[in-house]
């Protein structure tokens, strides 16, 4: 008789898992990938069809995204030619350079509001989550829903009342007003996220931390932080992608001093449309702070996703 083990696979069955990981990583990749693409094509092969797989490299996209770009004769152009790559490529389409484009500036945008309202909603978050799981809060687990509600209003419902309220305080378009805004959105999540992460340490580390002569604030610095690192660095994950990537808020609130890059990028007009060269290259540049953000944490990411799976 053949011994069987009910908890180790078969190489068959291991074979047959890695295969659909590694299918199903191919299909998700494969819109990524032809976003990278389309930002190394020309003008022509980005809108050719059949779409083109195999094409000759341009930095055409690149160029036109960090440039703001005007028409000239051909004798302007003749008396002035390029002196370096990126005139050559403006020059080859009639264009000369007439200063640096807005891109640079949203995309500074993206990063102050984005990391602005991490940071505030993790630092809120975690004060708020230790005093629910350490302390007796009268009405704690009707205020828990209340926070917790505030998640299932789709953001478009009260889309018109902030944007009323923001122009009476003088919060419309500006970096204070969508920092305040995403850490409003974000601090629910925050809340139930570290609440969980903190209700597993044991309080038996505070209370001897609190005998050996610590306050109760160097007992939470000290002990209860370090403890719950992996937490915080889960919820600021899921709080940068949210404050990273919103739309909605952003197009209503924001029209120029901070505006982010999301509602910015799909209005990169080239010449006789849609410049998608330009945009593919504007999304793939925003995509990289968020994505080594993530992959740097990616641990902590993996224990945040998998909390509360398994209990003891």
């Amino acid at each position: 008789m053949s011994s069987y083990s009910v908890t180790e696979p078969s190489n068959r069955q291991k074979w047959i898992a890695g295969s659909l990981v590694i299918g199903y990583a191919l299909v998700t990749m494969l819109p990524l990938l032809w976003i990278v693409a389309t930002g190394f094509k020309s003008s022509a092969d980005a809108i050719a069809y059949p779409p083109k797989v195999v094409f000759e490299p341009s930095l055409e996209g690149y160029v036109n995204l960090f440039t703001t770009q005007t028409r000239q004769t051909q004798e302007f152009l003749d008396a002035n030619p390029p002196t370096n790559w990126v005139e050559e490529i403006v020059h080859g389409k009639g264009m000369v350079i007439a200063g640096p484009s807005r891109y640079g500036e949203r995309f500074a945008n993206s990063v102050i509001i984005g990391f602005g309202s991490t940071f505030l909603s993790v630092f809120l978050g975690t004060l708020a989550a230790y005093a629910f799981s350490r302390f007796r809060v009268p009405l704690k687990d009707d205020l828990l829903f209340f926070i917790l509600s505030t998640r299932m209003m789709p953001p478009i419902a009260v889309a018109i009342p902030i944007f009323l309220m923001f122009r009476s305080l003088g919060l419309s378009d500006t970096h204070a007003g969508m920092i305040l805004l995403y850490t409003a959105v974000n601090l629910s999540l925050s809340v139930w996220l570290l609440k969980g992460f903190i209700d597993e340490i044991p309080r038996e580390y505070e209370e001897a931390a609190l005998i050996d002569g610590y306050t109760r604030f160097q007992a939470f610095y000290k002990v209860v932080l370090p403890q719950a690192a992996t937490g915080i660095a889960s919820t600021a994950i899921f709080c940068l992608i949210f404050a990273w990537n919103e739309y909605a808020f952003a197009v209503l609130l924001t029209s120029g001093t901070a505006q982010t890059a999301p509602p910015f990028i799909p209005t990169i007009i080239g010449v006789g449309g849609q410049d998608w060269p330009a945009v593919a290259a504007g999304a793939t540049i925003f995509l990289l702070p968020v994505m080594v953000f993530t992959i740097l944490l990616r641990k902590h990411l993996l224990r945040g996703i998998t909390f509360g799976a398994v209990r003891k």
